[in-house]
């Protein structure tokens, strides 16, 4: 079997179409990606059903004395929306009440407030960004509501184009294939450009456009699917369950959408990660057992988690590894054989942070790098 994990290894390792998926599913692993995924999905659940609402009641104040345009309304964006758009949709569902407008406000704020940070701290641990150069309380809410602000306003823009994308009878008649998968190819490049947008204002360190794109094109093709599977979910099981079995089947149906989205999320985010700091490949075994041979990128990400952990800027971590291969020794190496190994040098001044935080880090020279990562 060692034989057979040394080949695989070895052909993952020269193939960079294994290689990188393979790297992106440790990173996700070693971040605790179904973790920080469990997160986003609690504060998306409660801030999605009183946002919602909240929407349904405002228009129902606005609306209540047209009924054209109410229906206008029920026949939009909204409508669409996988798993509770039915529900929501329904005109019973727009009636306005000024308590629920209330509690709907404040709950909505407490999970949009918490969503927003949820997001933002899995930007900063999929980057690695140390924890003295990560936003303080106060700013970090305050991005939250940015970044939820923006995010609202980009899916009010891209909501009805996505309804367009899934209901082809909105044009007024039969379209034909090719224009549908136009029409379905720029609501995903929408989608991507604005998870750009999102995944660069998320993140506490300055990100180009190419370190946020990959992650979030990605995104925007897997969320197509999840649309469609929402779809489907609807059709094959909410159209036939009533009462209290209906209402089970949407709560649970709702949780297991947003976080499989979250999934995606962090998934895609994990991708930008390891294209832009060539964290791949990685050693095929490196999950299971400390007897391997370890790659630079494995020095390097195990580096950057080490580094993470930074509280104050005046705090010095050097990182060792000792040379212990897949025949290495039975025993963990002692602190003074970690100490007879030279720091990690794997480390770019321009990955860590910004170049600021870099100096005050004591990053080693550029040219430490090894030659094969060297730009």
């Amino acid at each position: 079997m060692g034989r057979i994990s040394t080949r695989l290894d070895g052909w993952q390792r020269r193939n960079r179409v294994l290689s990188v998926p393979i790297a992106v599913f440790y990173k996700y692993v070693d971040d605790q990606g179904p973790y920080l995924a469990a997160i986003i999905t609690y504060y998306g659940f409660i801030a999605i059903f009183p946002l919602l609402l909240l929407a349904t009641s405002i228009l129902g104040f606005l609306l209540q004395g047209d009924p054209q345009l109410q229906e206008a309304v029920l026949s939009s964006a909204l409508g669409q929306f996988p798993i509770i758009g039915e529900e929501l949709g329904r005109p019973e569902g727009l009636t306005g009440s000024t308590t629920a407008v209330v509690v709907g406000g404040l709950t909505a704020l407490y999970g949009s407030l918490g969503l927003g940070q949820a997001l933002q701290n899995a930007q900063n641990i999929a980057w690695a960004v140390p924890r003295n150069s990560r936003p303080n309380p106060i700013v970090l809410r305050f991005k939250s509501l940015v970044l939820l602000g923006s995010a609202g306003l980009a899916i009010l823009g891209l909501s009805v184009l996505s309804a367009i994308g899934s209901e082809t009878d909105a044009l007024g008649g039969d379209v034909s294939g090719n224009l549908r998968w136009l029409i379905r190819l720029v609501s995903v490049a929408l989608v991507g450009l604005v998870l750009t947008y999102l995944f660069r204002l998320a993140a506490a360190r300055r990100l180009r456009f190419m370190q946020a794109a990959p992650g979030a094109f990605s995104v925007a093709l897997m969320l197509q699917a999840l649309q469609f599977v929402g779809t489907l979910y609807v059709t094959a099981v909410l159209s036939g369950t009533t009462g209290m079995n209906g209402t089970f089947a949407l709560v649970l149906g709702l949780m297991g959408l947003l976080y499989i989205a979250a999934v995606m999320g962090v998934i895609g985010m994990e991708i930008n990660v390891v294209l832009a700091r060539r964290l791949y490949p990685r050693a095929l075994m490196t999950l299971f057992t400390d007897k391997v041979e370890l790659t630079a990128a494995d020095r390097r990400a195990y580096t950057y988690y080490v580094r993470a952990q930074r509280h104050k800027v005046n705090e010095v971590i050097d990182v060792h590894f000792s040379d212990v291969g897949a025949e290495g020794a039975d025993k963990a190496p002692t602190l003074e054989e970690l100490r007879q190994q030279p720091p990690t040098t794997v480390l770019r001044t321009s990955e860590v942070s910004e170049p600021d935080d870099a100096r005050a880090e004591g990053e080693r020279p550029a040219q430490d790098v090894p030659r094969e990562h060297q730009p």
